[in-house]
């Protein structure tokens, strides 16, 4: 199952049941099934102290994905950055609905075992994000 919420913030205009048949498909590409992910939508604030509390980071970020995957079924809790979501989509002059996606996406791909921090693996997890939206695009 796959749920949204909102912490601090107006949940986002997004079409939950497209997004949520849209993860499935890219979890699928990956042999992977959807267990429990919890999208939590906040501000720069949550984010920045979710990112000390748990992690020990002292920045803002657009998304922290926290992995509960077990065998094959990924799971987890997904704190997404409205704020920084759409600072980051002005610095690379793409639409806020679609650098969301992206995102949205982003944390997938993560429980779905691709990394972006090693060399190599930030180009790797944009092409990835980048084959996600194509089929985000295709179902529409």
């Amino acid at each position: 199952m796959i749920s949204y919420q909102t912490e601090g913030v107006k949940m986002p205009a997004i079409k939950r049941r497209e997004i949520t048949a849209w993860i499935k498909k890219v979890a699928a590409s990956y042999n992977k099934k959807v267990g429990e992910i919890a999208y939590i939508f906040c501000d720069d604030e949550k984010i920045l102290e979710v990112n000390r509390e748990y992690l020990q980071h002292d920045y803002y970020t657009d998304i922290i994905t926290f992995d509960y995957c077990e065998d094959n079924i990924i799971s987890g809790d997904l704190f997404i950055s409205l704020d920084t979501v759409r600072t980051n989509s002005e610095l690379v002059a793409e639409s806020y609905e679609r650098e969301l996606l992206r995102v949205i996406i982003h944390g997938v791909l993560h429980l779905c075992g691709i990394n972006d921090k090693g060399e190599g693996e930030r180009e790797i997890m944009e092409q990835e994000e980048n084959k996600a939206l194509a089929i985000f695009e295709e179902q529409k």
